[in-house]
This record gives C-alpha cells, structure tokens and sequence, in this order.
C-alpha cells in the first residue's frame, strides 16, 4: 500500500475530511499545514513563536518556515520507526514542491501519490457556503477559487509530469469519495 501521499484540490472538495479520515484507518500521519501551523504554536516550540510572530502581523508563513515544521514532523515519525504520512495543504505552489522535493530526497522519503480532489465550481461553492462560516460568501469563495487556480493548480502538471498525480471526483457521499482514494492507494 502506497503509504506517502499529498492531497491537492480546490477549496471545499473534502481533502480535510478525507484526510483525516484516511490517515486515523491507515495509521498515517496527517500533516495539514494549519494544524501543524497551531500545534507549533500551543506548543510553544521555536517555531511556534515565530510563526505566532508572522500570523499576528497578518502575514504568511514564509515556505521556509512551513518547511521547518514539516521537516521536524517528518523526522519525528522517521525517529519514531516511520510509518506513512499525508501532506494536506502542503505545497501550495510549484516553489514549495521542488523545496519539498528537496527535503524529502534529504530525509529518504519520496511522494509515492499525489491525489487530485476535482469538483465542479457549482458544486464547490454550494459545499462551502453550506459551512455557514462568516468568511464564505460567493464572492470570497470565487476569489479563493481563482487564488487556487493560479497558484496551486500548476502542481497538478508538475506532479501529472512525475507520474505521481491521479485524480478522483470529488462529488458523492464521504464513504464513496473514501472508497475511490482508497482503489488507488493498492
């Protein structure tokens, strides 16, 4: 069983959800950038306090930040007696994935899946102005689709190009999403 994978997707196509799910059955580590992000920072940890520092002027994690974080998780798991993880959230852009690279070829660890969440902008927009959140409104949840598009949709090449991407509808039950991811991961 393929068991280094990443998540990629819109906004609102489940990647949290699926996740989650998938890691707690199959004992992978779930790194979701925002969670590791908050881990960090109850933690208290070095680069907590300088992510804090970051997100409290309002501004993004630099990449390298992001990168120290999950290079100290992965090693982690690696010291721990390994086992499999999942990056969800984690690159956000072609940049990202070639440090990424970098740093999993440094740990001996490679991306054996990249799996593509694909739903329609309908149906995406309807899921997330279902959530109720304050910040999910139309136009917000267009503007985030279109952040996506230009910044994160040129990994679906960079890794359909290292014959690691597959794709699955993201349309469906919780259950039948998790059924296609898992046909994929024997």
């Amino acid at each position: 069983m393929k068991q280094r994978l990443l998540f990629l997707g819109p906004p609102g196509a489940g990647k949290g959800t699926q996740a989650q799910q998938l890691a707690a059955s199959k004992g992978l580590l779930h790194l979701s950038t925002g969670d590791l992000l908050r881990a960090e920072v109850q933690a208290g940890s070095e680069l907590g306090k300088e992510a804090e520092a970051v997100m409290a002027r309002g501004e993004l994690v630099s990449d390298a930040l992001v990168l120290a974080i999950v290079r100290s998780r992965l090693a982690q798991q690696a010291a721990s007696g390994g086992g499999g993880w999942l990056l969800d959230g984690f690159p956000r852009n072609p940049a990202q994935a070639e440090a990424l690279g970098q740093l999993l070829e440094e740990l001996g660890q490679q991306i054996e899946l990249v799996v593509l969440m694909e739903l329609d902008d309908g149906l995406l927009i309807q899921r997330l102005l279902g959530r109720g959140r304050a910040d999910d409104n139309e136009a917000v949840i267009r503007h985030r689709l279109e952040v996506y598009r230009e910044q994160t949709a040129p990994l679906i090449s960079f890794y359909r190009n290292k014959g690691l991407l597959q794709s699955v509808e993201a349309a469906g039950t919780v259950e039948e999403i998790a059924e296609r991811i898992g046909s994929l991961l024997d």
